[in-house]
């Protein structure tokens, strides 16, 4: 019986097949790359906001404790956003005629709230509970990054699942002393992994990672 195929056809079978495992390869690869791009995360992408309102600003130059603002950060999940009566306890008296701060007099006047655009956003399937991290030493600028450096509010961290369980399988890296959870400008010490260490003990911090820890 005669060849049907030429000789050529083997190489071309070879060849097709190795280019098909590069290009899925190629395309798995681009699509983690994009998946973890600003464009997807939003990290170090700043939101548009109906103010411009500075962290930097008013936590790092004036010292208003975070606090003031997020009122229920220590006893909620929630850390609470700030009703525009807050923004007005100042505002009535200082920068009353300032261009930018007209949507907070408007809300102020209205009693309509600000539509702020929310900048740490998990999903809805995710259960996090700002008072537990707070009480247990982990700092505002631990998920939210250097915050007193932030001029507009920006996403600090992906957020993603594994970014949350290297710090629940390594807590000692990242606790920090109960007195300066809410420093906004907070630099980790030399020494933080054997203080964190004393911490995690201090504080009875146990590495939870099992999945109804955050998915309930």
């Amino acid at each position: 019986m005669s060849q049907i195929f030429h000789r050529s056809t083997n190489k071309l079978a070879k060849a097709s097949i190795y280019g098909a495992v590069f290009i899925i390869v190629l395309i798995g690869y681009v699509s983690w790359q994009v998946n973890q791009s600003s464009y997807f995360t939003y990290v170090h992408s700043p939101l548009p906001q109906p103010v411009p309102f500075s962290h930097e600003h008013h936590t790092a130059q004036l010292g208003i404790d975070c606090r003031y603002c997020h009122t229920t950060v220590e006893s909620s999940w929630y850390a609470g956003m700030p009703p525009t009566h807050t923004c007005m306890s100042c505002h009535s008296q200082i920068w009353t005629n300032a261009a930018m701060l007209e949507p907070v007099r408007e809300s102020y006047r209205t009693d309509k709230s600000i539509l702020w655009a929310r900048v740490n956003a998990l999903p809805d399937f995710v259960y996090f509970n700002h008072s537990i991290h707070i009480h247990k030493g982990i700092g505002c600028t631990t998920c939210h990054g250097q915050i007193g450096k932030m001029p507009i509010t920006w996403r600090a961290h992906t957020l993603y699942m594994r970014w949350c369980l290297n710090c629940h399988n390594h807590p000692e890296r990242y606790v920090r002393p109960k007195k300066d959870v809410f420093d906004a400008v907070y630099n980790p010490p030399s020494d933080q992994l054997a203080m964190g260490r004393r911490l995690v003990k201090k504080y009875k911090i146990k590495s939870l990672t099992s999945c109804d820890t955050c998915h309930r």
